[in-house]
């Protein structure tokens, strides 16, 4: 396969190299347009088409690859710029080193849509590209590697319909078909033996996306509960800890009389262990007994009982704490704990990185709160700390572990004026269409948020300029999702579909090497 080189001024220009890698940069961060706050969603549909464009003329694999990892390497740039003043330099090692992981697929785009490919060819491109892509965002999203923030299909997190998909195959599975319309579009654009072939791609994507809104079950009602919210908002300068939470305390007390069955404050509201301070432990205790409530803080401190200093969901009731406590599992990189900090140590001394690593709790924890009149048999809640809400898996498996409410308790402080904030918030309705749970997202500096199990808003969200109390009424639902019966389906037969192809091009190899002696002997 040959490709011919690029007439016209613009694309003679591509073929030399800076200015080619300055494209591939450009064209990989153009996706980012699509997440909050531009929230340019529709963008998506064609967000990947410069990309895969400027990649189907490279002259070889290995320009294929270099334009896979300049154009990933944008793109995570990109979606994770607010980094920059905590990680200062050390953002670009990331992006270089996470950009790589889409070199394979640029030798994939190379391979399907390079020169003027045939119908079979394109068909596969509509399969294959979509599952090369799937492979590089499962990787990315293992927590060691920074985790899944900025998942393509999460672009779509205020579409009804993509939502609906999310609950079918999670956001893999819109992340799946986004990729595959970019394909078709492609191949309509610049394959002219295959366009046929690109335009029933486009219609398959249409007929998946129609099939699965139209026969695809829903969740079924189940009443529901009156959770409120506490968002003290910035608390800068001497003392903010002790002001933070005089603030809540504050805040909580206006909440008394309103028949409230839970009271959720953000990431990191109390700066003390509760058993090293009985003073802070009897003002929480006191609070709930005024609301009428639990309350569920979330302490960051050096633990009594234990070394080191852990982030916990602690749930505080009229009696003092209940008991129920659960540590944070995946720490965030760099801002909560520094990974072979031996090595990458030096990341400290340049940027915000975590002088002291966080510890790391063991296993989800599931809530039962007392009974109320909305509950009768006590709301089970299954928390989430921050970070933790960008994981698919992890509100599955509080799903699977009767969960009835996810809360997540946030806090975005540091990144307070950025796209991060409503990034964040963003993930809650992502969380919740796929568990078919509604999703609580309590912050300290907003956006604080509540989704329900359709994933659609529920209530009026606490912006960045918010100090603010708020009461929720909470969509309960009953029932499985497909994505909490089934898993990460798509997953694993993207996984499959590369194995084949990868297997289908060795064997074409050895072919072409047993022919070529053949023909040398002739």
């Amino acid at each position: 396969m040959t490709t011919q080189p690029p007439d016209g001024p613009y694309a003679r220009l591509l073929t030399r190299p800076w200015p080619r890698a300055a494209a591939a940069v450009g064209a990989g961060a153009l996706p980012a347009l699509t997440f909050p706050t531009p929230s340019l969603w529709w963008l998506a549909y064609v967000a990947l088409v410069p990309w895969l464009s400027l990649i189907r003329t490279a002259p070889g694999a290995r320009r294929a690859a270099l334009d896979g990892w300049l154009g990933g390497g944008g793109f995570l740039l990109a979606v994770h710029h607010w980094l920059l003043p905590s990680l200062h330099v050390f953002i670009l090692v990331l992006a270089a080193l996470l950009g790589l992981l889409w070199a394979p697929w640029g030798v994939l785009v190379k391979r399907l849509l390079g020169g003027s490919p045939g119908p079979a060819r394109a068909a596969a491109a509509l399969v294959v590209i979509p599952s090369g892509w799937l492979m590089v965002e499962l990787a990315r999203s293992w927590e060691y590697l920074g985790g899944p923030w900025g998942l393509f299909g999460a672009s779509q997190w205020q579409v009804a319909p993509a939502l609906k998909l999310a609950s079918t195959g999670g956001i893999w599975l819109v992340s799946f078909l986004l990729v595959a319309l970019n394909t078709a579009v492609s191949t309509v654009i610049w394959a002219s033996r295959a366009r046929i072939t690109g335009l029933v791609g486009l219609v398959c994507c249409a007929a998946v996306v129609a099939g699965v809104w139209v026969w695809a079950p829903s969740p079924r009602a189940a009443g529901t509960v009156r959770i409120a919210l506490v968002q003290p908002g910035v608390v800068d300068g001497a003392g903010n800890v002790q002001r933070r939470f005089d603030r809540q305390e504050e805040l909580t007390r206006k909440l008394a009389g309103q028949r409230v069955d839970l009271v959720v404050w953000g990431e990191s509201s109390v700066g003390d262990d509760l058993v090293q301070r009985p003073d802070l432990r009897n003002r929480l205790t006191a609070l709930s007994r005024a609301v009428g409530a639990d309350l569920l803080v979330n302490v960051d401190a050096r633990r009594s009982d234990r070394p080191g200093i852990f982030k916990s969901s602690v749930l505080v009731g009229p009696g003092g704490p209940t008991g129920d406590r659960y540590d944070k599992m995946r720490l965030v990189p760099f801002g909560e704990y520094v990974p072979a900090r031996s090595v990458l140590g030096w990341a400290t001394s340049v940027g915000k990185a975590a002088g002291e690593d966080r510890r790391r709790g063991e296993r989800p924890v599931v809530m039962r709160l007392p009974a109320s009149p909305s509950a009768p048999a006590g709301l089970r809640i299954g928390p989430l700390v921050c970070f933790e809400s960008a994981f698919p898996d992890m509100s599955r498996q509080l799903a699977r572990d009767g969960a009835q409410v996810i809360v997540a308790q946030s806090s975005t402080s540091t990144f307070q004026h950025s796209w991060a904030p409503p990034q964040h918030a963003s993930l809650a309705a992502l969380r919740a269409a796929e568990s078919w749970r509604p999703v609580v997202h309590a912050t300290l500096t907003g956006v604080s948020t509540v989704a329900g199990p359709r994933g659609r808003a529920a209530g009026t969200p606490l912006g960045t300029d918010r100090s603010a109390s708020a009461v929720y009424e909470v969509p309960l639902a009953r029932g499985t999702s497909p994505y909490v019966r089934y898993g990460d389906w798509i997953v694993l037969a993207s996984f499959a579909v590369i194995v084949c192809t990868c297997a289908a091009e060795g064997v074409r190899l050895v072919r072409r090497r047993v022919r070529k002696p053949a023909a040398e002997r002739r």
